[in-house]
């Protein structure tokens, strides 16, 4: 088993700079499978040596944790399980875990002009952990999560046996979609429910800025957002620019839409729902739906779709996200209190994205799947800051510029638990002990703001199928052995 390991090692790059520097714990050995009985081996040899694992698809988790452990560990990477099948006759198709949702939304158009499927806007995200966290993207508010749209799975268990949807049970099928990775097995590969999109998509990118009433655009946004129409996906990019008058700073909120249908319906409905944003045609473009793809991720117009099978991420920055969830529209003064954080000169960067919820999501039970955010959350908000300077003091200073930002926020988001997006990982929420057991209590305490009440029913699928806590890290979760 250790030759195996052995010929298998590769160098892998760490896709964000914040876990890729000469501190930063590496893995005993890498290990890059080419079919799942390789990975039952090392399953099975790892557990024999008392190894811990980690599984990387594409190095997305804002913590590291799929590449990084303070503890000795094997990492598992998937980037050689990446084949994609599409079955457009019967709209689904067969996604093995490394392949990156580029590569999905590429394989599909290959096959098809009106199938889609509502996952992520980056294309360079990894499939296994972007569906084991629930996965939302830009279509969320007709078709919901992409996780809602899994029906079957193959998965390496603890004990190194394979199992689909049938043999894993419900409760375990159940948990992987949503529930976090590398907790209750190595999921292999996944079986997807392509969504219908029409021929032609608009979209539309509109920035406002201060001295342009953003403030007032932002704030009646909230009122509107998740009563829109459904087949309207919304999200504000708030960020800080260089103002008009020289040397000043002001910030601006870039109003990003994306329409299921033509450019008069759209401007139709939004002269009915939000005509405040004085929205015009000239402001909209059609397109394919897998244009628009490439046109939310930022790549230029007429880029080839190759670019989606680019797994390159962009990693020149330092960066710390966080999120929230909010039930009742912030006050203008709440408002007008971000701006002034976002303004601080200690600051090189800081974005805030407000992402509509409504539609489809308000349908759907919170006990559906792990991930609970449903009925009730006006919009989603995702806080980031960014630097460039390597030094650790550098990265307290942004990193409690944040903390502080979250603070401020404490009374104007959801509470009881205040609840926060697992993909968007943050450890300042708390960690498990990685050498010894994790009390229910202790890791309830992230465990409740991420998956609500769902978070019992986790532990206890946890419980049946890992119940010596094998599959582990700082935010698995924990068996009720470890109580």
């Amino acid at each position: 088993m250790t030759i195996f390991l052995i010929a298998f090692i590769t160098k892998t790059a760490t896709p964000f700079l914040r876990f890729n520097t000469t501190a930063t714990p590496k893995p005993l050995v890498i290990v890059t499978p080419v079919n799942v009985s390789q990975i039952q081996d090392v399953v099975i040899c790892s557990k024999k040596h008392g190894l811990q694992i980690r599984v990387r698809s594409g190095g997305h988790d804002f913590e590291g944790l799929s590449y990084v452990s303070i503890v000795p560990f094997v990492l598992v990477d998937l980037i050689n399980l990446r084949m994609i099948n599409v079955d457009v006759e019967n709209s689904n198709a067969w996604v093995e875990a490394g392949a990156t949702l580029g590569e999905v939304y590429y394989s599909i158009a290959e096959k098809s002009k009106t199938l889609a499927f509502p996952a992520g806007v980056s294309p360079t995200v990894g499939v296994g952990g972007h569906f084991s966290g629930g996965g939302s993207g830009m279509i969320l508010r007709k078709f919901g999560l992409a996780a809602d749209h899994i029906t079957d799975a193959v998965l390496v268990d603890v004990e190194g046996r394979i199992h689909d949807r049938k043999s894993m049970g419900e409760d375990l099928f159940w948990a992987i979609r949503g529930g976090g990775g590398n907790t209750f097995g190595i999921v292999v590969a996944w079986k997807l429910n392509l969504v219908p999109v029409p021929p032609i998509v608009t979209g539309f990118n509109v920035s406002r800025t201060l001295e342009q009433n953003a403030t007032k655009l932002v704030y009646r946004w909230q009122f509107v957002s998740n009563k829109l129409h459904e087949d309207i996906f919304t999200r504000i990019f708030l960020r800080k620019v260089e103002s008009s008058q020289r040397g000043k700073t002001t910030i601006q909120a870039a109003f990003t839409t994306l329409f299921l249908g033509e450019v008069d319906r759209l401007l139709s409905l939004m002269q009915e729902s939000f005509p405040e944003l004085g929205l015009v045609k000239e402001d909209c473009i059609e397109m394919s739906w897998i244009e628009s793809v490439l046109y939310f991720a930022g790549f230029p117009s007429n880029t080839s779709l190759d670019a989606l099978l680019d797994r390159t991420p962009i990693s020149d920055v330092f960066f710390k996200t966080k999120s929230d969830y909010v039930k009742e529209p912030l006050p203008e003064i709440a408002l007008e209190g971000i701006w002034e954080r976002m303004d601080q000169l200690e600051v090189q960067i800081s974005e805030l994205q407000f992402t509509a919820y409504g539609g489809k999501m308000d349908e759907i039970s919170e006990s559906s799947l792990p991930f609970p955010h449903r009925a009730g959350i006006i919009f989603q908000i995702e806080y980031a800051v960014l630097w460039e300077e390597e030094s650790s003091e550098a990265s307290q200073r942004y990193i409690s510029w944040i903390r502080r930002l979250l603070d401020y926020m404490t009374p104007y988001v959801s509470k009881n638990p205040r609840q926060v997006y697992v993909n968007y990982r943050d450890l300042d929420l708390g960690i498990n002990n990685l050498d010894g057991n994790t009390s229910y209590k202790q890791a309830s305490i992230w465990g409740r703001k991420y998956f609500k009440k769902n978070f019992d029913r986790l532990v206890r699928v946890k419980t049946a199928v890992d119940p010596a806590n094998f599959f582990r890290h700082e935010q698995s979760i924990p068996p009720l052995s470890s109580w």
